[in-house]
């Protein structure tokens, strides 16, 4: 059942929508992104404010640039490496035997065998 309260939504001593509550706001400028797939982006910034040369896209994510015929390259992707492909690349095939050799050691010497 709807309740025939006209101001939902408001709050007590609330001002008017239309009415600034801190002033006048700052002038903006409104800079044009583009993306390498081809997407527009338009925020808007302080006069005073330091224009980025790259803006995230907002429709694919990927970096963009003021110049619409040379848009920055999207950034190469690492492939994933697992826990083993890291200590891999650190350790040969044969300093892994060894410190497996001297761990079986230890746990032996542990146990007494």
């Amino acid at each position: 059942m709807v309740s025939g309260n006209a101001i939902r939504g408001t709050r007590v001593g609330g001002r008017p929508t239309g009415m600034p509550e801190h002033g006048e706001p700052m002038p903006r400028q409104y800079v044009d992104y583009w993306c390498v797939n081809g997407h527009h982006t338009r925020p808007s910034f302080s006069l005073r404010a330091d224009v980025p040369e790259t803006w995230e896209c907002r429709s694919c994510g990927l970096p963009a640039g003021t110049d619409r015929e040379s848009p920055p390259e999207p950034p190469t992707q690492r492939p994933f490496k697992t826990h083993l492909a890291y200590v891999m690349e650190r350790r040969s095939e044969a300093d892994g035997e060894a410190l497996l050799a001297e761990a079986l050691a230890n746990l032996r010497a542990r146990r007494g065998a």
